[in-house]
């Protein structure tokens, strides 16, 4: 009887493809209303996800004021775009410091300090980019991240975010109900872990046990729940059998290549992307070699998820 039951909930999942019917595609949380921007100038790069600001200048104090408006706007926006930002690295980490403590990745290469990211990519063939969070097999993973491209290649080199919040908001009712309450496990082995010799992946897996978070995270500014599974990090599903974990978790990932729910930035030589990585997944598009594309990321430690 068991085994009719599992089969049954496999062959429950909705087809393949875009959701049916109608699409709920709100950019605030339910409740929240449209409030202006007074201290700088905001320009939609869709309707509910990513938008650029002009009128700030990174390179000088940001007040109190300004900071709690630019929190709103990421919130609200959950990525912000700054063009021509002619900033240090250190200046780059002042500014994510007002947002609280300074990560330390310990897979990806380092710019000056442990805490800049820098990315050199072009001099050989690119892999394919995948989506992600970034670093959800911490128990803490990170509140956000803010990447400033140093050398931009001629063509190509964008990135893509998606709203885990819409993509949440147009999961059909019977899914809802299904993940409500479920968790998942988040790990580093697949990605970082695949090329590091066994003793010093044992070493890392002791260090970076996996983490479990809820499958549906509450953002805990905005109170809005947001799909919280991506490909490169999430495992299984705890308490079910493998495969329905499987398909239950192929049907999740496959939310965020909807349009509907994407932003699509095109990169120039010192514009910053600050984005929320507790709303959003993104997808750094590697179709630019063999040109050359660099850049630094400072990332920003989070809470833990409920």
């Amino acid at each position: 009887m068991s085994e009719i039951i599992e089969l049954s909930r496999l062959r429950s999942l909705p087809e393949r493809g875009n959701p049916k019917g109608s699409a709920i595609l709100r950019r605030l949380p339910e409740g929240i209303e449209e409030r202006t921007y007074t201290l700088f100038s905001v320009k939609p790069l869709s309707p509910i996800i990513g938008a650029e600001i002009s009128g700030v200048d990174l390179s000088q104090p940001i007040s109190p004021e300004l900071h709690a408006e630019l929190n709103r706007a990421l919130l609200e926006w959950k990525v912000i775009f700054f063009r021509d930002q002619r900033i240090s690295s250190e200046q780059q980490k002042a500014f994510a410091r007002l947002w609280g403590e300074l990560e330390t990745h310990p897979f990806l290469p380092q710019g000056d300090t442990d805490e800049i990211v820098r990315f050199t990519k072009g001099v050989n063939p690119i892999r394919f980019g995948n989506w992600h969070t970034d670093v959800t097999w911490r128990l803490n993973p990170a509140l956000g991240a803010i990447l400033r491209l140093v050398e931009v290649p001629p063509a190509g080199g964008n990135t893509i975010w998606a709203d885990m919040g819409a993509a949440y908001d147009n999961l059909p009712d019977e899914i809802k109900e299904r993940i409500d309450g479920l968790t998942a496990i988040h790990d580093f082995t697949h990605s970082f872990g695949r090329n590091l010799p066994p003793d010093e992946l044992a070493a890392r897996q002791a260090e970076f046990p996996a983490a479990e978070h809820p499958v549906v995270r509450t953002h805990p500014e905005t109170g809005r729940k947001t799909l919280f599974v991506n490909s490169s990090f999430t495992t299984r599903i705890v308490g079910l059998d493998l495969e329905e974990s499987e398909q239950l978790l192929q049907y999740l990932f496959r939310q965020v290549l909807i349009p509907e729910y994407q932003v699509r930035f095109q990169w120039e030589a010192n514009s910053i992307a600050f984005w929320d990585n507790r709303a959003t997944q993104h997808y750094a598009v590697s179709d630019y070699y063999p040109h050359r594309r660099i850049a630094e990321r400072v990332a920003i430690v989070g809470d833990r998820t409920y």
